[in-house]
């Protein structure tokens, strides 16, 4: 009896690391120079979740956003159709530099909007927000799936 408890313990804690681990990938932390900005976000890893992102969402609360993780670094770009709300776009480098902001995406706007350069993640947020924070090209961002963290 006293073993089939602990088996049981052990396999319910197995169960428990992935979502453990899937907790860690919702906060995402930019390092600014007027201080960290600290967001919720949801993550999306495939090219189905790429395709949809944020489509058909019709609001976006101030601190949240979608990272798109690419899982390698490569030019990329957008586009607003399906989406209702403005959007920032922070494209981000490997290393988790932000190399490149788009601000204020129009919604329904099916212009392609590019990375400029090779990058591996991209974050959107609420339209306007970046602008409100003082975030900046350049900024470093701050996530568990991002190797470096601009060290």
């Amino acid at each position: 009896m006293h073993l089939l408890k602990v088996i049981h313990g052990a396999l319910v804690a197995l169960l428990m690391l992935p979502l453990a681990a899937c907790a860690d990938d919702t906060r995402l932390v930019i390092k600014s120079l007027n201080g960290d900005h600290a967001f919720t976000v949801e993550v999306v890893d495939t090219p189905e979740g790429h395709a949809r992102g944020l489509m058909f969402r019709q609001s976006l609360a101030p601190d949240t956003g979608m990272l798109f993780d690419f899982k390698q670094s490569r030019e990329v770009s957008f586009w607003m159709q399906n989406t209702f709300i403005p959007l920032d776009m922070l494209f981000i480098t490997h290393e988790g530099r932000i190399a490149r902001i788009h601000v204020n995406a129009r919604p329904h706007d099916t212009t392609s909007i590019p990375s400029g350069e090779p990058v591996e993640f991209v974050l959107e947020i609420p339209g306007g927000r970046s602008v409100e924070l003082g975030i900046a090209a350049g900024d470093i961002v701050e996530h568990p799936r991002i190797a470096d963290q601009g060290n």
